[in-house]
């Protein structure tokens, strides 16, 4: 399906959209790291992998993804564009078949996937990722 066009004030408004060090991702990068742990940012859990996880622990083989509500279709919070309505239906259920077919590779790889969303305080998050890390998986 061909990308539909948009108007200026909307092209603006997705420009500022950030990929990376996002407010929800820096909040668990900066209490993990209050608790101690080390890692990687956004880098590829696999060599020849184009999809980044948001934080890596390669010698643990844990990667953390911190998804967008929207982004990602959370089921509490997802919202439907109503503009270009079939476009975003395509492009958000294309996102997470994406997530499941990376969460898939990685678990294939020996890798513990950690998907949180953003709207997850950074304290529990943190609990979930050091939890994983203590398993030695």
């Amino acid at each position: 399906m061909p990308r539909p066009l948009t108007d200026a004030a909307t092209s603006a408004r997705m420009s500022r959209q950030r990929r990376a060090d996002t407010a929800p991702e820096m909040a668990l990068r900066r209490e993990l790291h209050r608790r101690g742990a080390r890692f990687f940012v956004d880098r590829a859990p696999l060599p020849k992998m184009r999809r980044r996880a948001d934080i890596v622990f390669p010698r643990r083989k844990v990667a953390v993804f911190v998804d967008g509500c929207f982004w990602h279709s959370c089921p509490v919070h997802a919202t439907s564009p109503k503009n270009n309505g079939e476009f975003w239906t395509e492009k958000l259920a294309g996102n997470v078949a994406r997530d499941r077919d990376t969460d898939a590779r990685l678990a294939e790889a020996g890798w513990t996937v950690i998907r949180v969303w953003e709207h997850e305080a950074a304290e529990s998050a943190a609990d979930l990722v050091l939890a994983a890390l203590e398993r030695g998986v």
